[in-house]
């Protein structure tokens, strides 16, 4: 069963966090809480992490994962963001959005896109995920935690334990969160093109 630890969702407990960031960096798959939902996540490099959120959700392995970052120089090492796509992006996170954008070789192919080789990038407006992956110091590889036969992804920690808590190892929970799902933009062509509209306004990129 999944540890399960509980935080302040405004001001949540550094040495919690530093438990959690522990347990990434030694390969733990974690459900922990963004400002749209709970997401899986697990180190860029885990060699099981990205398979077992597949098994999890039960995707195909043309998924997108996406790279959550505590800013855009995190982000910096991972993707390839031109001048017009960095000053774009920067605009308007942290915020309710993920881009999909070309991958660096600094991203494992088995967590890119197998024939685009892209990836997504998410800044996420709220306060524990930040504090995580500050604590961190590098970016999560995650998925939202939207379970089979389900529309929307689980908002509640609590929820998240007793759903999969025999299948991840961590439970971070940092209160009920947001339903809304991201705005999509994909960015891998020559511009920007709106792939699902959701809490970021899309009316920026049309």
């Amino acid at each position: 069963m999944a540890i399960y630890y509980d935080v302040h969702p405004q001001d949540p407990q550094q040495r919690i966090l530093a438990k959690v960031a522990e347990r990434l960096a030694d390969d733990a798959l974690i459900a922990y809480p963004t400002d749209s939902g709970y997401a899986l996540g697990c180190r860029l490099d885990s060699t099981t992490g990205a398979d077992r959120i597949r098994a999890i959700r039960q995707l195909d392995k043309s998924h997108h994962y996406t790279l959550v970052c505590a800013d855009l120089a995190q982000a910096g090492r991972y993707v390839k963001l031109d001048n017009p796509m960095f000053r774009a992006i920067k605009a308007v996170t942290p915020g309710p959005y993920t881009f999909i954008v070309p991958a660096t070789r600094e991203v494992p192919r088995r967590m890119a896109h197998p024939k685009k080789y892209t990836v997504g990038i998410r800044l996420p407006d709220q306060r524990v995920t930040h504090a995580l992956l500050e604590a961190y110091g590098d970016p999560i590889l995650s998925s939202t935690l939207i379970l089979p036969g389900q529309e929307t992804p689980l908002t509640e920690g609590w929820v998240v334990q007793d759903e999969i808590g025999n299948r991840v190892d961590v439970v971070l929970d940092g209160g009920e969160v947001g339903l809304e799902p991201t705005t999509v933009i994909d960015w891998t062509g020559t511009g920007p093109v709106v792939a699902r509209v959701g809490a970021g306004d899309p009316e920026l990129f049309e």
